[in-house]
């Protein structure tokens, strides 16, 4: 690089100024000085690099008034701004230089010429980037310098930006025109000098400039690309490692491979470039070059000693990439040089393979000469042929069939799956060219399992169907291998698929052939909601009398499935609406159940018996009754449904509805006079179940009709008895003033563990009856009645019907090896079901797994959502074994443990189902969950699940499991989380209900959903950008305020804007219902301290505890429809309160607000008894949540369990109160001995009370309290 000139020789010099300077005794209007002094000392100053003078430090402001004066006295001309030093240095020159822009512009904005130069050619452009004067540039460039100006030896300011490293300039230059490639005179580029002074920023922006994409490649790796040996070798000499790496982390030496550069190759390969060097993915130069069919550049790679059995973390190999790409003379050299010819990537796909989905069949020719394997497998035994076939390449088929491919090769052979054969795949792809081709090299028609035709059947392709049935096919073949044993016709049937049913059944297909487990097509049609296949079926013959295995028929489905339409058409073709199963159940027992009152309604105007009972004597009121649906039940009675049946057990409707706590089915049954004092074969009354149920309403309502509290069982037991026994407090206060208690009373009694009728209409073979079984040992008591599933709803877990999940479009076509090695065929297998511990392994197929320890915890990874296999972790951690736990503030709670999931931050290929199991209590209805995760264990937020219910069985992506819907989940305390990755952790969190929203510049408002009249008004330009707004209410409940502060105050919602202490630019606008005293006797609203409504406000945020003060006095209320509006700057907590006695509002406050924020759980009470003497033990009270009564220390200290409450809904931080009576005497006084603990969720809840046992003949109780909530012990 000798010859460029190192630096550009600067464009002014040191020589004197000339010395006839224009002066005028003019002095300036801001300072003393005169004009023509200060336009001379500007000159001297500026070309000694001095600019201390105090005046010259105001030079912009001296230029204006300069300007200014000069044209009052005349003397302003262009010979004034042409003065020069004896070098051409007029004063835009020397402003540009120093980068004092005002002045340059005002100088512009008079009319100084923009491309006067000095006595070496440059402009004002080229001296201000020699200096770097980047907004000098800018100004000069937009009144229009020429940006490739040319001084006398061809310097451009672009050169000199690049000889000075100023990177700015050279791309603000670069970006408005200038060109890099003109030349000095010398011949030398900007490039040429950035190169030789080392600038690797600026080399890297010139060379890059102009390319197209967003990657921005290092200076090295731009010379490999563009073939530059010069620039490389420059680079080279200031940095000599030539495997620098990129961002996507190649080296210059790959992207010479991918361009096929030889001269820079063997550049970087003799400057020590490592012809092997593998980044993280793997892929190596000659994977490459191979990819690419760069045959000289593979040639190079070898001789320089590349490793021809290099593998990338998918095991691709360059031979892989070579045919996958259709390179035969690449394959031909790799394979020379001794390419393992049967290497395997993790999915077992050979070369073979690759080239036969690529349809490259002279690279398959050359393999096979190479002496390859025809018939080489994948891990799922997937031959080319299969491949071939999935793709329909079908002359690729030829040549592999020709060559002796097996035409009925078999893929995934399991115990369960028999293989598919290139056969099915075809016909599945539709691909008629590639099935004739098979066809004719004998492919089997009837391969035992699932055919070919039932997988044409099921995908629709009539076409494939008529050919194969054309080629002898059977209509009426099985899969026998499968458990099913259904019919092409039955996979028409499921999915839909109309012509191709009506197809078969022309060819004689059994319209009512019969699975094995007694299901016919107009079953599984029916199941499926496929009206024109029903409508199809049935006028072709189709029995709608026709019963599965459990005698449900077609119309049984559709009552269940509220499938009116397909109802109607069933019933049009003699379906009968009184049909029973085995167990006895109707078509309307199911409806009625469902609470689906269009088909009540349509099978009762089809004859439909209402007081038909199943075996048990169930009738469809009991079902009804059951599950509170009293507008069927209205239906039902006005069409003559008797209130009195009773079933085989002698349960009555009534009897029922006590039970379950469905008060508004009570009132409906009295109503129509049902019996309140029938009796079961037990003895029981509807009063006896309330009682049992601790149902307080229910007990007075059927006191108030006329119950008889002193009616007993068979076994001597009042409903007050009952009470007693398990301990509901509030039904012995009601009962205890209506009863007469007899002797027998105070005995002990025995009852039995649960009644003998199992109300179960499910079945089902493979589906377990879900029947309810108290948990009280000695409490009779109605089962729950499940919901009716038949055998049609379900899939066999092995069969491979969901053919479109199993074989997706690009299932078996890897992607291009070399660039995104993926080796992604999928396993066409089904999906795994299994319990696990901690962990497990799963793969392509997907899986359902259920975990071991806790119940209803379930991981679902559905097939083709994970890319390899991997063992996935899951396990629940408490809180305080975290770092940092999740962040709560006040009156949200952990709902479960933590759940930690591994490998942690693992991407799925789709969404994957999480459930878990949460303690939170709910039945209040003002609270909800969410989730948060955590990517790293210290920093949370929350998750947002972007799927609904609605797509859940695309997500399912073919599987079969059964998913539940919200509103079963919340029955069941379960959280459902979808994902596409795995965080560290997730947990699941109860808080109050919060309404959110994206609000921005233009305002909006949020509206509670649990108090309406609680709004958020956030006007325009509140926020500046779109942020994330929330609103709370949190009402009080009456109990509360009056167990708290009698009628001393009331108070409204608390209202929360969140985030806290978040300022507006815009005070926004709140609205507050007003208390219920206030509203109920409005008063003089007055100001300051003489209104008794008070507003309170608490600007605390984050997790700390509140601090209310009252504002009531700052901040002004606004009265209208029961509700007060005001508004604020700053995002806080809000409450009113309407307290007489205003100095204790804030103390009222402090007091209702601690228990307010108390997060309910579920929890249940075990206490445990170890006796030390015949007449001294000890008793431990424990308060579990999702502790195991087997794990706990009292089982391994041989203490007995003797007695376990059920659920009920405990306070978090409430005291309870441990109480004994009867014959139980503690040994120590409450003052010695606690008999109280406050309760904390996840953790140890335990109170040990040492006790005297009294005379046998005396009941004992203990009592645990909280407040006035009482557990029976």
């Amino acid at each position: 690089m000798k010859g460029i000139p190192v630096r550009a020789e600067p464009p002014y010099g040191r020589s004197r100024l000339h010395t006839q300077l224009p002066y005028r005794s003019t002095h300036c209007t801001v300072c003393p000085s005169p004009i023509g002094l200060y336009l001379s000392l500007l000159f001297v100053c500026f070309l000694r690099r001095s600019i201390s003078t105090p005046c010259l430090m105001r030079a912009p402001q001296f230029c204006r008034c300069l300007s200014a004066s000069f044209h009052l006295t005349g003397f302003f001309s262009t010979s004034c701004f042409l003065l020069c030093s004896q070098n051409g240095l007029n004063g835009l020159h020397l402003a540009s230089k120093e980068g004092h822009v005002k002045m340059v512009l005002e100088l512009l904005h008079n009319g100084i010429d923009l491309e006067t130069t000095t006595k070496k050619g440059n402009t004002a452009l080229h001296i201000a980037a020699l200096a770097g004067q980047e907004k000098v540039v800018a100004e000069l460039i937009n009144y229009g310098a020429n940006v490739n100006a040319q001084s006398q030896k061809g310097f451009s300011p672009l050169y000199m930006a690049a000889q000075e490293n100023h990177l700015e300039v050279v791309k603000y230059l670069l970006e408005h025109g200038a060109n890099q490639s003109l030349p000095t005179e010398d011949g030398f580029t900007p490039l040429a000098v950035a190169l030789q002074q080392g600038h690797e920023n600026v080399v890297a922006l010139l060379i890059n400039y102009g390319t197209k994409g967003k990657v921005r490649l290092p200076a090295l790796h731009i010379a490999a690309r563009n073939d530059d040996t010069r620039t490389a070798a420059v680079l080279l000499q200031n940095d000599p490692n030539p495997d620098v790496l990129s961002k996507t982390g190649f080296t210059p030496l790959h992207i010479a491979a991918h361009y096929e550069n030889l001269s820079v190759a063997q550049l970087l390969l003799n400057r020590g470039a490592n012809v092997n060097f593998t980044p993280k993915n793997g892929i190596t130069p000659l994977h490459i070059a191979s990819r690419r069919g760069n045959v000289i550049m593979v040639r190079l790679l070898l001789d320089r000693g590349a490793q021809i059995d290099a593998k990338t973390k998918d095991e691709l190999t360059p031979l892989h990439c070579a045919a996958r790409n259709g390179h035969v003379r690449v394959v031909e050299i790799l394979l020379d040089q001794g390419a393992p010819i049967q290497a395997k990537t993790k999915n077992g796909l050979s070369p073979i393979h690759m080239a036969a989905q690529g349809d490259h069949m002279d690279c398959v020719r050359q393999l096979l000469q190479y002496n390859a394997e025809i018939d080489d497998i994948t891990l799922d035994h997937l031959t080319p042929l299969h491949v071939a076939a999935h793709c329909g390449h079908h002359r690729m088929a030829k040549v592999l069939l020709d060559k002796g491919a097996k035409a009925n090769a078999r893929a995934l052979v399991s115990a369960s799956v028999n293989g598919f054969t290139p056969l099915h795949i075809a016909c599945k792809k539709n691909h008629m060219r590639s099935m004739d081709l098979l066809l004719k090299h004998s492919a089997s028609l009837e391969a035992s399992g699932l055919t070919p035709l039932h997988v044409a059947a099921f995908m629709g392709h009539l076409n494939i169907v008529k050919s194969l049935l054309q080629r002898g096919a059977s209509p009426n073949a099985s899969n026998v291998v499968r458990t099913k044993v259904e019919t092409p016709l039955h996979m028409a049937a499921r999915a839909g698929h109309c012509e191709v049913a009506q197809f078969l059944l022309q060819n004689n297909a059994q319209v009512d052939a019969k699975a094995k487990n007694g299901l016919t097509p107009l079953h599984v049609a029916v199941h499926h909601n496929n009206l024109d296949v029903v409508k199809l079926l049935v006028s072709k013959g189709g029995s709608p009398h026709s019963t599965a295995r459990n005698g449900y028929t077609a119309l049984h489905i559709a009552a269940k499935q509220n499938q009116l339409e397909v109802a109607s058409s069933l019933l049009q073709y003699g379906a009968n609406a009184n049909s029973e199963s085995l167990q006895g159940i109707t078509p309307l027992h199911l409806a009625s159940q469902e609470g689906q009152p269009d088909m009540v309604a349509l099978l009762i105007s089809k004859q439909a018996n209402v007081n038909l009972g199943n075996k048990n004597g169930l009738t469809p009121l009991h079902l009804v009754a059951q599950e509170g649906h009293v507008g069927i039940a209205d239906m039902l009675v006005k069409q003559g449904a008797s209130v009195y049946a009773a079933s085989r057990m002698g349960y009555t409707p009534l009897h029922v509805a006590c039970h379950y706590g469905n008060i508004k089915m009570v009132k409906f049954l009295l109503q129509q006079q049902a019996h309140v004092n029938s009796k079961t074969r037990l003895g029981y009354t509807p009063l006896h179940q309330a009682a049992q149920q601790g149902h307080t309403d229910i007990v007075t309502l059927l006191l108030k009709h006329g119950a008889l509290p002193n009616e007993i069982t068979t076994n001597g037991t009042s409903p007050l008895g009952i009470a007693k026994r398990l301990g509901y407090i509030s039904v012995i206060d009601v009962l205890k003033l209506v009863t007469e208690e007899s002797v027998s009373m105070k005995h002990r009694m025995s009852f039995p563990e649960t009644v003998d009728e199992i109300l179960d209409v499910s079945e089902d073979e493979g589906i377990t009856n879900i029947s309810f079984i108290l948990s009280r040992p000695y409490s009779p008591a109605i089962p729950r009645i499940p919901c009716v599933s038949p055998e049609t709803v379900m899939l066999d877990q092995h069969t491979p019907v969901p053919l479109p999940k199993e074989y997706d479009e690009d299932s078996l076509i890897p992607s291009s090896p070399a660039t995104e090695t993926s080796d992604n065929v999928s396993p066409v297998a089904s999906p795994i079901h299994t319990g696990f511990l901690v962990s497990f392994m799963v793969d392509a197929r997907g899986g359902s797994m259920r975990g071991s320890r806790h119940n209803g915890l379930r991981v679902i990874i559905p097939p083709r959502t994970c890319a390899a296999p991997t063992r996935i972790t899951c396990r629940l951690v408490k809180p305080q074994k975290l770092s940092t736990p999740p962040p709560l503030v006040e009156g949200e709670g952990l709902a479960s443990r933590i759940i930690s999931l591994g490998p942690s931050s693992m991407q799925f290929l789709g969404p994957v189902i999480v459930e878990i199991p949460h303690f939170a209590s709910l039945s209040r209805g003002d609270r909800e969950l969410v989730v948060l995760r955590s990517e790293n264990g210290s920093v949370w937020k929350e998750h947002r699940n972007r799927y609904g219910d609605d797509v859940l069985e695309t997500i399912l992506n073919g599987m079969d499991e059964d998913l539940e819907s919200q509103e079963e989940l919340e029955k069941k305390r379960i959280r459902r989380i979808i994902s596409t990755d795995f965080p560290l952790y997730f947990a699941v969190v109860s808080r109050i209900q919060q309404e959110s929203d994206l609000i921005g510049p233009e305002g909006g408002q949020l509206t509670s959903k649990l108090v309406p009249q609680v709004q958020a008004i956030f006007p325009d330009t509140a926020v500046t950008k779109r942020v994330r707004l929330g609103l709370q209410a949190q009402p009080i409940p009456d109990e509360l305020l009056t167990r708290q502060l009698g009628n001393q105050a009331t108070f409204s919602p608390v209202v929360t804007v969140e985030p806290r202490r978040r300022k507006f630019h815009r005070p926004i606008g709140l609205r507050i219902p007003l208390p219920p005293s206030w509203r109920e006797s409005p008063r003089n609203a007055g100001e300051g301290d003489t209104t008794s409504l008070r507003l309170l406000c608490s600007v605390i945020g984050g997790t700390a505890p509140a601090q209310w003060e009252d504002i009531t006095g700052t901040t002004k209320l606004m009265y209208s429809h029961n509700c007060a509006n005001f508004t604020t700057n700053v995002s806080a907590r809000f409450w009113l309160a309407d307290c007489p006695r205003t100095a204790e509002a804030v103390t009222f406050a402090n007091l209702l607000y601690r228990e307010l924020m108390s997060v309910p759980y579920m929890a249940k009470f075990v206490v445990f008894a170890k006796m030390n003497d015949a007449r001294e033990g000890r008793l431990r009270c424990y308060c579990m949540t999702d502790d195991k009564i087997d794990k706990t220390l009292e089982l391994h200290e041989n203490f007995s369990e003797v007695a376990r409450s059920r659920d009920i809904e405990v306070m978090e931080g409430m005291p309870l109160h441990l109480e004994c009576s009867g014959n139980l005497v503690p040994v120590r006084k409450a003052t010695q001995q606690p008999r109280s603990f406050s309760f904390q969720a996840f953790r140890d809840n335990r109170l040990p009370v040492s006790v005297k046992v009294g005379p046998s003949d005396v009941t004992w109780f203990a009592f645990c309290s909280a407040n006035s909530l009482y557990c029976p012990m």
